[in-house]
């Protein structure tokens, strides 16, 4: 009788704690939402132009508020994450702005792998959604390897899949690695191309960005399509090489 009685007091008790995290995270995205509605700032962070202009006028704290801003996205708010990464390469030139990006990005990353292990499913269904949750956890547990090239590929959801892999069997460090291996690279073409330096946003550069569209469209295809086959051939790589 005592067993049945602590066993139902253990249950509860979990019950509440997932309540009260639940409810602690819920309250700080909601807060952080409506300070950045109240104060303006929600409707410039859909703007690169307008973006830029905000950081600039904070000065010395527009690179705190710029890396703080990309470890929101990764985290708690749906902020566009190229429009944060292009903005900060205009402002402060592609190397300084992919840096301060690469820092605000595989924190957010960490924290947000942390959170699927540490709570569970029912914090990751809050955040992202039943059917997200369902679909990328399924993925994940048979396709772990593929992970590393889904993170290379800027059209798969990233931030989803660092807080869903936090729930999978995936170990913290293929997870590091994968981040340290894969986020610099996104960053650094991100900020050196979608500067528009490089490659214009007009004329000539259109046909260009096009393809790039294509090809990275088509590569997602492919990996989506033929991840069992892309999870045995990794599979096999990293066997080989370790």
């Amino acid at each position: 009788m005592n067993k049945i009685k602590n066993e139902n007091l253990n249950f509860w008790k979990k019950v509440l704690r997932s309540f009260i995290v639940l409810g602690c995270i819920g309250g700080f995205i909601v807060a952080v939402y409506f300070i950045l509605v109240w104060t303006g700032l929600w409707d410039k962070l859909n703007s690169v132009d307008k973006l830029r202009v905000m950081i600039l006028d904070l000065g010395f704290w527009g690179r705190i508020t710029f890396v703080l801003l990309q470890f929101l996205q990764v985290t708690f708010i749906p902020i566009p994450s190229t429009i944060l990464t292009i903005a900060g390469a205009i402002i402060y030139g592609p190397l300084q702005g992919a840096l301060l990006s690469l820092s605000g990005i595989l924190l957010g990353s960490t924290l947000a792998f942390y959170l699927g292990r540490k709570f569970g499913r029912k914090l990751v269904v809050f955040m992202v959604g039943k059917e997200s949750c369902d679909k990328w956890v399924n993925f994940l547990s048979r396709a772990k390897y593929t992970f590393f090239l889904m993170m290379l590929l800027p059209m798969f959801p990233d931030d989803v899949l660092c807080l869903v892999a936090g729930i999978t069997n995936m170990s913290w460090a293929f997870f590091v690695v994968t981040n340290i291996i894969t986020r610099p690279i996104g960053i650094f073409l991100t900020c050196y191309l979608g500067s528009g330096e490089i490659i214009p946003y007009y004329g000539w550069g259109l046909v260009v960005w096009g393809m790039i569209l294509f090809i990275f469209g088509f590569l997602m295809w492919l990996v989506t399509k033929y991840e069992k086959n892309i999870e045995n051939f990794l599979l096999k790589l990293f066997k080989k090489k370790s």
